[in-house]
């Protein structure tokens, strides 16, 4: 399915991407040259604008120059690089700075414009800007980076224990597998939403804390499906052979029984994906999500909800999610019928 193929490579290489925004979308300078010295502002903070600040490890300290770095004099702690770009054409010096495509940051706030925020699209701001003046192209490519991030980690960690869970039930069975589903099944009854706002209550809601809850809870579904499989592939010939050779149990689930076992991952990992930022988009939406004031694709659609006569925050962030959504339905579908043993036949 080429629409499939094509959809891979259109969100692989968006996602891939969005890793370079500090070099597209912010507001700190790509080059400066001030007194025949060049100073790289964005390369400084890249992996602080990408990650984050990692305190406990000393990871990704932010970089910041002050103003008197290149001769401004500001009460300032921060370089304004848009207002030292226009005072170096004013002066025609022979200093310059050179901005990203769009010189701004998502947590920056327009409240000089004219109007009061949100303001519709314009020149400055493509897409316009939200409730509290923020340019809403600049958060929804954010956005885009956490969400598609988000729901890859979540997926991975939930479908690595639920194979484990589900391989181990399949594979042994017997008192294993009675005592091991009650165990799934009481953790199944555990209420999923009720969680979330009883550890956003007790402890200060992160990405990592998100990404912990959902893995929790997501790894379920996949454990049927993997211990059914394995409970079907145990009984064939090839595992029996596998056995009378000495093969370990290990070497056996993993080697043998495991890659005759991936049709239900492969079948809906990718819409696994979908459900994962749905996840995270609802809880935004509903306040139990990522902390004030990550971009948000959730948060955007609650503004527009709020302020439902400024059109652009209703349109842009739903079409850009259901644009998402939509490449990853398509690639979800390529894959289960490149990976379907039936033949497909077409009317003409």
């Amino acid at each position: 399915m080429r629409r499939g193929f094509y959809s891979f490579l259109l969100l692989c290489g968006a996602y891939v991407l969005s890793f370079c925004l500090p070099f597209i979308m912010s507001d700190r300078a790509l080059v400066v040259n001030y007194d025949g010295s060049y100073y790289f502002p964005s390369a400084r903070s890249c992996f602080y604008e990408t990650f984050g600040y990692f305190e406990r490890l000393g990871f990704f300290q932010d970089y910041v120059y002050p103003p008197e770095t290149f001769g401004q004099e500001s009460v300032s702690v921060m370089t304004d690089y848009r207002k030292l770009q226009q005072q170096y054409e004013r002066t025609e010096s022979e200093n310059f700075v050179i901005m990203p495509w769009i010189p701004y940051s998502p947590y920056e706030q327009f409240l000089t414009d004219a109007g009061n925020p949100p303001n519709a699209p314009s020149n400055q701001h493509y897409l316009g800007t939200d409730d509290r003046g923020r340019d809403v192209l600049v958060r929804l490519a954010y956005g885009f980076r956490i969400s598609i991030s988000f729901s890859l980690m979540v997926t991975f960690i939930a479908y690595t224990f639920g194979i484990f869970v589900g391989a181990t039930l399949g594979f042994f069975g017997q008192w294993v597998d009675l005592i091991g589903q009650r165990f799934v099944e009481i953790w199944g009854a555990i209420p999923f939403l009720y969680t979330v706002i009883i550890m956003s209550a007790l402890l200060e809601p992160s990405f990592l804390l998100l990404v912990s809850i959902l893995s929790a809870f997501g790894w379920l579904a996949i454990t049927y499906y993997i211990r059914g499989e394995f409970y079907r592939e145990k009984a064939k010939d090839y595992v029996a052979a596998a056995i009378a050779t000495g093969e370990s149990n290990f070497v056996i689930m993993v080697k043998h029984i495991l890659p005759n076992a991936l049709t239900p991952i492969i079948a809906f990992a990718p819409f696994a994906i979908v459900a994962n930022i749905l996840t995270l988009v609802a809880l935004d939406f509903l306040g139990f999500g990522l902390p004030a004031p990550t971009p948000s694709w959730g948060e955007l659609i609650g503004q527009g909800k709020a302020n439902i006569r400024d059109w652009h925050l209703v349109v842009f962030p739903l079409a850009v999610m259901f644009v998402t959504l939509q490449l990853v339905v398509f690639i979800g579908e390529a894959v289960r019928e490149a990976f379907d043993p039936k033949v497909f036949s077409r009317l003409r």
